[in-house]
């Protein structure tokens, strides 16, 4: 890996450092309980951290592989929590998501951004730059 891949691999592992600390500081310091899909979100976003971290200390973006699997993951589960919140439509699946319901917001900014738009966002920057990579690998080694 050359130190451009290195980089672009520590600014994934950067992202999903956020994504964790963040997840953690809305549980956490702010007392929001996470609902069933906030869970599984995390499930997919915490491990992210010490996949791409093993990435940058190896220098080899292949030990990252399953990292893009769980972030095209959490790219649909992020994708429906927020059509959840959004869709009066799946309004009512959101109900019945646990004891906390999927379709409750903790917080909404702008108007659209809640916490499941935040995990989408993470998610979709972390699959986009591995993507990329993988991409510029494969290009490199024809």
């Amino acid at each position: 890996m050359n130190t451009r891949a290195e980089g672009f691999v520590f600014i994934i592992w950067a992202q999903s450092v956020v994504a964790t600390l963040g997840s953690l500081f809305y549980s956490e310091g702010m007392g929001f309980i996470p609902c069933e899909l906030c869970w599984i979100q995390r499930i997919l976003m915490y491990p992210l951290v010490i996949i791409y971290g093993y990435a940058i200390y190896k220098k080899d973006i292949r030990f990252a592989f399953p990292g893009l699997i769980m972030s095209g993951i959490g790219i649909l589960v992020s994708a429906y929590h927020y059509l959840v919140q959004q869709l009066p439509s799946l309004q009512e699946a959101g109900q019945g998501c646990g004891i906390i319901p999927c379709n409750m917001k903790y917080v909404e900014f702008l108007g659209f951004i809640t916490i499941p738009f935040q995990a989408l966002i993470a998610f979709l920057v972390i699959f986009s730059i591995h993507s990329v990579l993988i991409i510029k690998q494969r290009r490199e080694s024809k």
